[in-house]
């Protein structure tokens, strides 16, 4: 399977879902087909600060058309975050697109955890990664704007200081502290601040979630109309 990405939001996030489906690919033993394009990480946060879905909406459509005219058979938005305008994507999408957001809930279910505790964009955490858990129950940091802020900061930056992994860290003890289960990495560019190490608590990064189903489909192990939304396959 041809899978097609909209990179850029941020480019940290990009760069890890490229090398993670690369690796697993690799290791599966089978050609990973795959063509990117790059959407303007300003012009994102922009529209979601506004919640201005309309728009962009168009920007993803715009790009989806190029990711199929590359021959790709569906399409990724590499970007949690990104995905605050998923419906009206899917409307004016000429690819079904693969939701990074759908999978989680399930995936929560199959661990046991009852509780996640979410870190990312303020749209994710207030919206409780966008109303679509059904088996597991949410909750955010306390003053979700400035955490929010925090990690638009650091994503479109590229970088995370000492002082933010420091934040992020407390904010995920805090989460814990407050019942989660589990503390959810659920803005993919979250690897800057964690990126594997250890936190004294249970992480989950919900990248690793999208990539693992995008490998099934890459290698026919699931079929992409049970996991897709949009144009019929």
């Amino acid at each position: 399977m041809h899978l097609g990405l909209i990179g850029g939001i941020g480019p940290a996030s990009t760069v890890v879902y490229y090398q993670q489906l690369t690796a697993a690919m690799r290791l599966a033993g089978v050609p990973l087909e795959l063509t990117m394009v790059n959407a303007d990480a300003n012009v994102l946060v922009k529209n979601n600060l506004a919640d201005d879905r309309a728009a962009q909406a168009q920007v993803y459509a715009g790009l989806i058309d190029r990711l199929k005219a590359a021959g790709a058979d569906c399409a990724v938005i590499t970007s949690l975050g990104g995905h605050f305008c998923f419906d009206e994507t899917v409307a004016a999408s000429p690819l079904p697109l693969v939701s990074g957001v759908a999978p989680l809930d399930a995936a929560f279910a199959e661990q046991g955890i009852e509780t996640v505790g979410l870190l990312g964009t303020a749209v994710v955490m207030r919206t409780k990664l966008y109303g679509q858990l059904t088996k597991t129950k949410a909750i955010a940091p306390t003053d979700i704007d400035a955490s929010g802020q925090m990690y638009l900061d650091m994503a479109l930056s590229s970088v995370c200081t000492d002082a933010q992994r420091s934040a992020f860290f407390d904010q995920g003890q805090n989460l814990i502290d407050a019942g989660a289960d589990a503390v959810v990495l659920a803005g993919t560019d979250l690897n800057l601040a964690f990126d594997g190490r250890d936190t004294g608590y249970k992480v989950i990064d919900a990248l690793d979630v999208h990539v693992s189903l995008l490998v099934d489909l890459a290698t026919g192990k699931a079929n992409l109309a049970d996991h897709s939304t949009g144009v019929s396959v």
